[in-house]
């Protein structure tokens, strides 16, 4: 009988929920396929049928974040987002604060329409050249930007966790949310998003932060040979003519793989010019031939450079060429960083091939602040970690087309801050306001307009093809909410729901309306400090319905705390994609997210419990 207790259909729900929250902690196993063995645990145990396991891949708020993926990928692909935002920016001139204050109104605009951490993507770049060019430690602005695309609450399809408590709303028979039911709320956001960090970003700046004087100069070419301490790790080497590897191609002389050192670029003679000194640069590649009279330049340590020379006859200036990174006039170096859901995530340089895939020499790997520049071929590549890539200045310009993998923000200041404007961008933007209009006006359901608008940026070309519309989808993130959705389920046949809804209300439902949705608010906002805001939401939306029936009381200030307390989470770097993005980009460390980020997000959870029940009555 204990034992039958002890196993009882809620106990072995809780178990589940628990165990899963564990592992979504610890993060050492990726979320999807938590979410997916969470799933067949409920089924294994006969929590829930099969067919209620499968609903939740045919959710319409799955189906609708898969359409806004791709509707997303094209309007960043054509330059529609990175245009506007940068003729707004534009606006802040020379200005500290006034830059400030646009970079969160922008970001939270373009967050309201678009993905969170494509909205970080492509304004991160623009974000640091502006910065620069005002002069300003653009610490200041990265952590913030990444809050302010959390803060652009306007819209139904901000964040996913919106959409949750729509579904949650309609399937209990309630009037669905209209498109901008959240402007209201996102409004208080912003404005207690602004105000805040407004001054609590400058606690990122500190007049002794040695990293401040680089920032306030905006990563030039000169603060990355400092930074990746290129000078010292680099040398001209004169071919001579008797040299064995003459004539051979880089594949077939093995550099790399025999000496350890990396060959980044070839300078030799152009003797069609006979009556002056011409010289042509080449990026080093596995093709590139090495002749007579070439200058190598290489990039490694002093031993192995010593070998190098002494075993291949060469002669060359052991004194470190600074110049050979800041004197490219054809050519030159930049740094990326490796975005949160991109494909080159636990994949080594060499697997991943970078000089045939993007055509860029990569020269040194920045990870948890530290800086490694030899024997890298083998590093594993994390989210955020940042590389120092070397090509010609088209070729590093190019890799702004790889969004979905890596984010281009370390061009020269003149490079960085240059827009493109794609042909197909106002076919883009009509697209996109016409997706608005067919949601705000509801002449479809919310659902088909987005699956419309997406099959239009493919066929008129705002996307290459299918494939890259399917590679712009995150996978991880859909079928963490497909498999996350029985639990929901779950907790309604098996009256879980109705348990933690009725703690809820008995401890705090007799002192006021208020005090129980403090209650589920902050629940909310502590869970999604350790696993995802959707799956947060998935899990407390059932409850905050079931708390609000039992109370008597309307669900709407209920089901919006659970929605913006997914999404104002602030206090980790590792609870959002756009918070892990900007953390190696700023420097910062997990003490910055605490001291800046926990205030925000418990000022934003007081205001918002004072605030919502004047939006929305309790009765």
């Amino acid at each position: 009988m204990i034992l039958k207790d002890i196993f009882s259909p809620t106990n072995i729900t809780l178990i589940i929920l628990v165990v899963t929250a564990i592992f979504f902690m610890r993060g050492k196993v990726r979320s999807d396929l938590v979410a997916i063995c969470s799933m067949l645990a409920l089924v294994i145990f006969g929590i829930i049928t099969p067919t209620q396991a499968l609903e939740g891949f045919s959710s319409s708020v799955v189906i609708m974040m898969v359409g806004l993926f791709v509707v997303g990928a094209a309007i960043f692909r054509t330059g529609l987002a990175k245009m506007i935002s940068s003729k707004i920016l534009r606006l802040a001139g020379n200005s500290e604060n006034k830059l400030f204050v646009l970079v969160i109104i922008v970001t939270a605009a373009v967050g309201a329409f678009v993905s969170n951490t494509g909205t970080v993507a492509v304004m991160m770049p623009i974000v640091v050249s502006m910065a620069a060019s005002a002069n300003i430690n653009s610490r200041r602005y990265l952590m913030p930007l990444a809050f302010a695309s959390s803060m652009g609450l306007f819209t139904l399809i901000s964040t996913p966790p919106n959409l949750v408590i729509q579904e949650t709303l309609t399937n209990n028979g309630y009037e669905p949310l209209a498109f901008f039911s959240f402007a209201p709320v996102g409004f208080v956001c912003l404005t207690i998003g602004v105000i805040v960090l407004f001054f609590l970003s400058k606690l990122l700046v500190s007049k002794n932060d040695k990293s401040e004087k680089t920032d306030k100069k905006g990563r030039t070419l000169a603060d990355l040979v400092e930074a990746y301490n290129l000078a010292r790790q680099s040398y001209r080497i004169e071919i001579s003519s008797d040299s064995p590897l003459l004539n051979k191609t880089l594949a077939d002389s093995k550099i790399a793989t025999l000496y350890n050192i990396s060959i980044v670029k070839i300078v030799r003679r152009d003797k069609s010019h006979r009556f002056r000194k011409v010289y042509l640069e080449e990026v080093a590649g596995p093709k590139s031939v090495i002749l007579k009279d070439d200058i190598l330049y290489c990039q490694g340590e002093l031993e192995d450079i010593d070998r190098f020379i002494t075993e291949n006859n060469f002669e060359a200036s052991l004194k470190p060429e600074k110049e050979g990174f800041t004197g490219f006039q054809e050519s030159g170096i930049a740094e990326v960083f490796i975005m949160p859901n991109s494909r080159l995530i636990n994949r080594t340089i060499s697997e991943v091939q970078f000089r045939e895939e993007y055509n860029v020499n990569v020269l040194g790997i920045q990870h948890n602040r530290e800086y490694q520049m030899n024997e890298i071929r083998d590093v594993k590549l994390h989210s955020g970690d940042a590389l120092l890539v070397q090509g010609t200045w088209g070729d590093l310009a190019k890799l702004d087309e790889w969004q979905s993998d890596l984010v281009l923000v370390g061009q020269p200041l003149q490079e960085a801050s240059k827009v493109t404007l794609d042909q197909k961008a106002p076919i883009a933007a009509t697209i996109m306001i016409l997706m608005i209009v067919a949601m705000v006006t509801n002449v479809v359901a919310p659902v088909i307009a987005v699956l419309v608008a997406a099959v239009l940026m493919v066929v008129s070309g705002c996307l290459r093809n299918m494939k890259e519309a399917y590679d712009n989808i995150n996978w991880e993130s859909i079928v963490l909410i497909g498999a996350m959705m029985p639990m929901a389920a779950a907790f309604s046949n098996t009256g879980v729901d109705k348990l933690i809804s009725g703690t809820l209300v008995n401890y705090l439902g007799n002192v006021s309306p208020y005090a129980l949705l403090a209650g589920i608010y902050f629940c909310t906002s502590i869970l999604t400090l350790f696993i995802s805001n959707t799956a947060t939401a998935i899990l407390f939306a059932p409850i905050a319905m079931q708390a609000a029936k039992t109370m008597d009381v309307s669900p709407l200030p209920m089901l919006f705390a659970v929605a913006v307390a997914a999404s104002m989470c602030f206090a980790s770097p590792f609870s959002t994609p756009p918070n892990a993005l900007v953390m190696s980009a700023g420097r910062y460390t997990f003490m910055d997210y605490i001291k800046v980020g926990l205030p925000l997000q418990i000022i934003m959870g007081v205001v918002m419990v004072l605030v919502l029940p004047f939006i929305f009555p309790f009765k």
